[in-house]
């Protein structure tokens, strides 16, 4: 059912999200290194992990919907660069041991709290010691305007939220705020975001 779902919402010949990174990941472009590998959970259709491979990084991008998948490489062969792409169930995937210089996550929200924690605890392995986490995401408040994202409230962030599940970690950057974005016909409109840059502690 799920893979039906995200299979058939990625369907169209148009990108659900647009072909632009995402404008947060793209104002922090300062902080990433010149080179490294970066893993982009679940990127859809591309438009973040081929940004990421555009400044010069090795790009790990996987998702659920081998559709979105398949748009992604098509998305990166049209831009020049590669795209090592992955079809995974986040409530199932194996997240390797340090081995990322960056992770990217953005807007991914379709994960409960019990599938979120698990996506933190595997950022915390899979990121280097050092390595950068570049995150955004919607804030209860984001119901009011319906501009994209998820119904359910539980999956929305808060900053104590993210504070608790990073609370030894460097925080570089981290907001709430109220802003236009503009991502395709997927996010469209005023928006409660939430961002956050944050360093994994060196031991």
């Amino acid at each position: 059912m799920a893979q039906d779902f995200w299979d058939n919402r990625f369907s169209g010949p148009d990108y659900l999200f647009g072909t632009e990174p995402n404008a947060f990941l793209a104002s922090q472009a300062f902080r990433l290194p010149a080179k490294g590998r970066a893993l982009a959970v679940a990127d859809g259709e591309g438009r973040n992990g081929v940004w990421l491979a555009r400044q010069g990084l090795q790009v790990h991008a996987i998702d659920f919907s081998g559709v979105a998948l398949e748009k992604a490489r098509r998305l990166a062969a049209s831009q020049g660069v590669a795209l090592e792409t992955e079809q995974a169930d986040l409530s199932q995937w194996d997240w390797p041991e340090a081995v990322y210089d960056v992770v990217a996550a953005i807007f991914i929200q379709f994960a409960n709290p019990d599938l979120r924690a698990r996506i933190f605890a595997g950022i915390h392995q899979a990121l280097k010691p050092g390595g950068l986490l570049l995150l955004q995401g919607y804030r209860p408040e984001q119901l009011n305007y319906r501009t994209g994202g998820p119904s359910q409230v539980e999956n929305l962030y808060t900053r104590d939220l993210l504070e608790q599940a990073f609370n030894d970690w460097e925080v570089l950057h981290l907001a709430s705020h109220d802003s236009v974005i503009q991502e395709g016909r997927g996010h469209d409109g005023m928006s409660a975001l939430i961002d956050l840059v944050a360093r994994k502690p060196v031991r």
